[in-house]
């Protein structure tokens, strides 16, 4: 979670115009704090559990009193509301003890009181399975007086090369409807045929990251183990389902028994599916283009951090201080910083910090 407030003079971290600057950031997760404050240089930080971290303790590290914040930013830890969790009955039934997290959320926007919030969450948070959280935490914030809007954006459709779906819920102390923003992108995915011209079009995994190709190997990045061979000989695009006798693999599973992303590569013609932040050893996406292994057979392999940061719309210059696999655990619970991106500078646009971005209407073709 950070609070953030008007930048004097108007300046991001980066040192470019911007609105705002991050007054104070708070997690539980020491390293992703220190990766934080590798990259914020100056940012204060304030290492807790947020069910024990006071409201106060946060305005004071931020040098602002209650009302003074620009905005409160925030992603409770999507774990309870994941589709990944929905084996375990807790999560399927929505008792897991982590949910609580949002009245958090609540009890800081309602401590701090910031012109407007953003809260950014899984897609899953809106299926009825969650309904009890998800309408609690609605009408928790209403009752705050910031009448929320929410909204599932997709990332590809403002610029991320990555089909991630997730949730954001907005609001404004003065009570006055804010708005999402619309897509700037556009192209097929796999709930959607219908694609805009008037749009610019998705950008691929093969546009983001094709030039990383020969960066250097990292440990780990290698697969091997049960399902070495079988991953090597999935084409890009597809997964297990290869592997099937319903396509051109070898007949080792049965059809639709295995989560998607089982074996799954990276297509280079399309956004990349969503990085996972702690995939089990066979989950992909994997890279399109296999490597050899010291004994000299095709592999798959892992993304790299680059290529991770690149999906993620992470500067190449953000620092990571770790190895790869924690390195992907703080990625893959990012949010793709295009997307933050759109989302905080529509706000922004509507609180009066930016000029509004032109309008224009966009006929819709269906192919």
């Amino acid at each position: 979670m950070a609070v953030e407030r008007c930048a004097e003079p108007p300046l991001k971290q980066d040192g470019t115009p911007g609105p705002f600057k991050v007054a104070v950031a708070t997690d539980f997760d020491e390293p992703s704090l220190r990766t934080l404050a590798a990259n914020l240089h100056g940012t204060p930080t304030v290492l807790g559990d947020i069910r024990e971290v006071a409201t106060s303790e946060l305005l004071d590290a931020a040098g602002v009193g209650r009302g003074e914040a620009a905005l409160v930013v925030g992603g409770p830890p999507c774990t309870p509301f994941s589709k990944s969790g929905f084996w375990l009955a807790e999560k399927r039934e929505s008792r897991d003890p982590n949910a609580s997290l949002l009245d958090e959320y609540v009890r800081v926007v309602e401590e701090a009181r910031p012109r407007a919030f953003v809260l950014e969450n899984v897609q899953g948070l809106t299926y009825r399975t969650h309904s009890e959280q998800f309408n609690r935490l609605l009408a928790r914030l209403d009752a705050l007086g910031y009448n929320p809007t929410w909204k599932v954006l997709l990332a590809a459709e403002h610029g991320v090369p990555q089909l991630r779906r997730r949730v954001f819920v907005v609001g404004r102390r003065d009570g006055v409807p804010l708005r999402l923003p619309t897509a700037t992108h556009s192209g097929w995915s796999e709930r959607n045929n219908t694609v805009d011209p008037g749009l610019e079009p998705f950008v691929t995994a093969g546009e983001a990251i094709k030039d990383l190709m020969d960066a250097e190997p990292e440990p780990g990045e290698v697969v091997s183990g049960q399902f070495a061979d079988l991953a090597a000989e999935v084409p890009p695009g597809e997964n297990y389902l290869w592997h099937t006798d319903r396509k051109g693999g070898r007949p080792v599973f049965r059809w639709r028994s295995r989560y998607w992303t089982f074996l799954l590569k990276l297509d280079p013609n399309r956004p990349s599916t969503t990085v996972q932040a702690q995939p089990g050893p066979y989950v992909g996406p994997f890279h399109w283009e296999n490597v050899t292994d010291e004994d000299g057979r095709l592999r798959a392999r892992r993304l790299r951090v680059p290529e991770i940061k690149r999906l993620q719309t992470f500067p190449d210059d953000f620092q990571f201080n770790c190895d790869r696999v924690e390195a992907q655990r703080q990625l893959g619970n990012a949010v793709p910083v295009e997307l933050g991106k759109s989302v905080v500078r529509v706000v922004a646009e509507q609180l009066g910090y930016l000029e509004p971005a032109e309008p224009s209407g966009r006929p819709v073709v269906s192919p």
